[in-house]
C-alpha cells in the first residue's frame, strides 16, 4: 500500500504545483515560537528536549488519525490519509520549479530575480561572483533534493506517513529556529537553533548517504565516489552540516560538468542547473524502482 500511495503522491506533487502554497503551513509557526518560548524558560534544560517534544507534538496529530482509521474500509482511508500526508511533507516547494525560475531568470538577465531565485535554492547567501553562484546552485539542487524529496520518501518507505510527517516536522522546526536565532539580538534562541539543527542531521543521516551513493548511480560514478572520498575543505560543525557537504560534493563530481572558455555565463548557468536537477528526477526514477522491487518481494509493506 505504501509504493501506491508513493506513487500516487508524487503523480500529485508533480502535477498539482498550484497547491504547493498550501504547503508552507505558515499556521504552524505560532505552535512552534509557543514551544520555543517554554523553552527559553527553562534554561537548565538540554535544548534537544523541548525541540524533540516540539517534533512529537506536531507529529500526535497524525499519529491519532492512523490510529483512528485502522482497517477500516480495506485500508482505503489510511490510503488517502498516506498521499495527503505525503503531499504536504515533500517540498515545501519542488525543486524542479525552483530550477525552472532559476533558469528563466537567467535567460531574461533579470538580476535581481536571478538572486532571489537562486538564494530560494541555495537557502543562504548567494555569492557574488557569477560563476561561484553557478556552481553554488548546481550544489544546492543536489543537497535540496534530498531535504526535500529523498529524506521523505526514505522515511515514508520506511515507517509510512508518520515517519515522513515526523521528518517534515523537524525540518520544519529547524527552518523556524534558525528564522527565531536571526531575529534574537541576545542569542537566547542560538541553543535552540543548534539543538534542532542537530535532531534534524540525525534523521537526514541514512537518507543523505543513499542519496550520495544515488548520484553515482545516476551521474559519473568514478567521479562521485572520488569525491566522497576525498577530504572536505571545511570541518563540518554538525551531523547536519556534514550532510549538506557531502551531498554538495558528490553531487556536484556526478554531473562532472566542465566550464569551457568559450561558454558564456548565461548557457552555463543554465546547463548546469538543468543537469543536476535531470540528475535529481533520473535518482528519483531509481528509488521508484528500487522500491516497487522490494515491494514485489516483500520487504516493505
Amino acid at each position: 500500500m505504501h509504493l501506491i500511495a508513493l506513487l500516487i503522491g508524487l503523480v500529485i506533487e508533480r502535477l498539482a504545483t498550484q497547491l504547493f502554497h498550501l504547503r508552507r503551513l505558515r499556521w504552524l509557526d505560532r505552535i512552534i515560537d509557543a514551544g520555543f518560548q517554554q523553552a527559553n524558560r527553562l534554561p537548565n534544560w538540554p535544548a534537544l528536549i523541548p525541540i524533540v517534544i516540539i517534533a512529537l507534538l506536531l507529529a500526535l496529530p497524525v499519529l491519532g488519525v492512523i490510529l483512528a482509521l485502522g482497517d477500516a474500509l480495506l485500508g482505503f482511508p489510511y490510503l488517502v490519509l498516506a498521499v495527503v500526508v505525503l503531499f504536504f511533507s515533500l517540498g515545501p516547494q519542488d525543486i524542479g520549479e525552483h530550477v525552472d525560475e532559476y533558469c528563466e531568470a537567467i535567460e531574461a538577465g533579470d538580476e535581481q530575480r536571478i538572486h532571489d531565485t537562486a538564494k530560494a535554492i541555495i537557502e543562504s547567501d548567494v555569492p557574488e561572483d557569477t560563476l561561484e553562484r553557478i556552481h553554488k546552485v548546481e550544489e544546492a539542487v543536489c543537497v535540496q533534493a534530498n531535504n526535500r524529496l529523498f529524506a521523505v520518501v526514505f522515511w515514508f518507505v520506511l515507517l509510512g506517513p508518520l515517519g515522513a510527517w515526523t521528518y517534515r516536522a523537524t525540518d520544519l522546526v529547524r527552518r523556524r529556529a534558525v528564522f527565531a536565532a536571526s531575529r534574537d539580538e541576545e542569542g537566547n534562541c542560538d541553543r535552540l537553533r543548534d539543538a534542532a539543527t542537530l535532531l534534524h542531521g540525525w534523521l537526514a543521516w541514512i537518507p543523505a548517504r543513499l542519496t550520495a551513493i544515488g548520484y553515482a548511480a545516476a551521474g559519473n560514478f568514478d567521479s562521485a565516489i572520488g569525491a566522497w572520498r576525498a577530504p572536505s575543505e571545511h570541518v563540518a560543525e554538525s551531523p547536519s552540516e556534514y550532510n549538506e557537504q557531502l551531498l554538495a560534493r558528490v553531487g556536484f563530481a556526478a554531473l562532472a560538468l566542465t566550464d569551457d572558455p568559450d561558454e558564456d555565463l548565461v548557457s552555463r548557468g543554465v546547463r548546469g542547473a538543468t543537469a543536476a536537477n535531470r540528475m535529481v528526477f533520473r535518482l528519483l526514477m531509481i528509488w521508484a524502482v528500487v522500491i516497487a522491487a522490494m515491494t514485489l518481494y516483500g520487504w516493505t509493506r
